[in-house]
């Protein structure tokens, strides 16, 4: 009798035990639509999210092969892409490469009897490899580029159309040609939010060199660095990647490939100071110690600033004027972080080159969200390194692998959480 009347207590209290927890926790799932919570259109059927929350536009833009007398070539590395509006889109390339349809799969029994190229379903050209001009990795000098690219510029490349700009529906609008011969292998090209009068910012990392032209692109206003001089003070860099700015236009460069620092300038390019100093890979742990600091996002409230130390697979997080605040790891690998981004919704989204990721983070480092496939068909992405937002919500990509940019467009009944936030704020607007 005893041990039916403990049973009957036990049952009774883990009933009511559960009873509380049901009535404090909310459902795993929102109640309105099937899914909520974990698909990025609640409520679809028979889907999948490969594309996470948006819909991926065909055929945009234009190709560079579609400009009278160019028929031959096509875009080379992707570098970098920026949407100042839905309707004027700047795209960042690594010259040419020539346009060559994909072969048909053939047998090649010199080197297996049943090896195949190319493979189905898998690129078949990687376009940063082929691309101009070499030597793009961490360490490497920008004066090995001709001694490392194996071809024949003119035959397997061509150095044009490094700067195009494109209308919302991937026509070719503007040919910034006239830039070519100051380009050496340009990686970031960005607007000032910030800046009424919309100057356009290039940081080349060959160069040792950041450009600043005004918005029609005819005048080159300003250089800071010393163009093919590597250092690392007020007016060198070493292979800078990346720049962003705080709402008083106050700058904050990565530098970058072979630096391994951050350099703060004031609204008018003046040298202020700097912070960061060489580590170990890939296992740096130290404050401050850094290893291709490649990629840099602000939030204006805090004024913080994030550094991708991509070397070290994690994101250090300092004050305006370099103090160490905390960092927060990007997984081991094979993580390998391109850029970080911090939009109107404070939150971190990053792409990740090793799993062809886009990630969401808060800025405490905490995981939240990730999509994308790897390939080159339609939406796939191989080598992102550089995204970009428009103030509709659009979302693209520059890819270095894959040798192209990409617009996304939101699906239809999205929840927006899932969407890479809108810019914090345009002061053209």
């Amino acid at each position: 009798m005893r041990r039916y009347l403990a049973l009957l207590v036990a049952a009774a209290v883990v009933f009511a035990a559960g009873f509380l927890v049901a009535t404090k926790l909310p459902p795993v799932q929102a109640k309105d639509k099937p899914g909520s919570g974990f698909a990025a259109a609640p409520g679809e059927m028979g889907v999948q999210d490969v594309f996470g929350p948006y819909e991926v536009v065909k055929g945009w833009p234009k190709n560079i092969s579609t400009v009278a007398g160019n028929e031959k070539w096509t875009w080379g590395a992707g570098q970098s892409v920026y949407a100042e509006s839905p309707n004027r889109i700047f795209l960042l390339f690594r010259g040419e490469l020539p346009n060559i349809p994909r072969p048909e799969t053939k047998l090649i029994p010199e080197f297996g009897p049943s090896l195949q190229f190319p493979i189905g379903r898998l690129p078949w050209r990687d376009a940063t490899v082929a691309a101009l001009p070499g030597a793009g990795g961490s360490g490497q000098d920008p004066d090995d580029g001709p001694k490392l690219w194996k071809g024949t510029v003119g035959v397997d490349a061509k150095w044009e159309h490094c700067l195009t700009v494109v209308d919302a529906n991937g026509n070719i609008v503007e040919q910034w040609t006239q830039w070519d011969k100051i380009f050496k292998r340009p990686h970031f090209i960005a607007i000032n939010p910030y800046d009424p009068e919309k100057h356009v910012w290039v940081v080349d990392d060959h160069m040792h060199a950041i450009y600043k032209f005004s918005h029609d692109g005819k005048t080159l206003v300003q250089t800071i660095g010393t163009p093919t001089v590597k250092g690392a003070d007020g007016t060198h860099f070493n292979r800078p990647t990346f720049l962003n700015w705080l709402p008083d236009s106050t700058l904050f460069v990565a530098d970058g490939y072979n630096g391994t620092r951050v350099a703060k300038f004031d609204k008018d390019g003046k040298f202020l100071l700097d912070w960061g100093m060489k580590g170990t890979p890939p296992n740096e742990k130290r404050p401050y110690y850094m290893n291709n600091v490649h990629g840099m996002a602000l939030d204006p409230q805090t004024r913080h600033v994030f550094v991708n130390d991509r070397a070290n697979h994690r994101i250090q997080v300092f004050d305006e004027n370099g103090k160490f605040l905390y960092d927060f790891s990007m997984g081991q690998e094979p993580s390998d972080i391109h850029l970080i981004y911090i939009g109107a919704d404070r939150t971190l989204w990053a792409f990740d080159r090793g799993t062809s990721k886009m990630l969401k983070y808060d800025l405490e480092g905490h995981f939240l969200y990730s999509f994308g496939t790897w390939g080159d068909f339609p939406g796939g992405f191989w080598g992102v390194h550089g995204f970009s937002v428009d103030q509709e919500g659009n979302f693209y990509v520059a890819e270095v692998d894959n040798g192209r940019v990409q617009k996304f467009v939101p699906r239809k009944a999205v929840n927006s959480a899932f969407l890479v936030s809108k810019p914090i704020y345009s002061a053209w607007k």
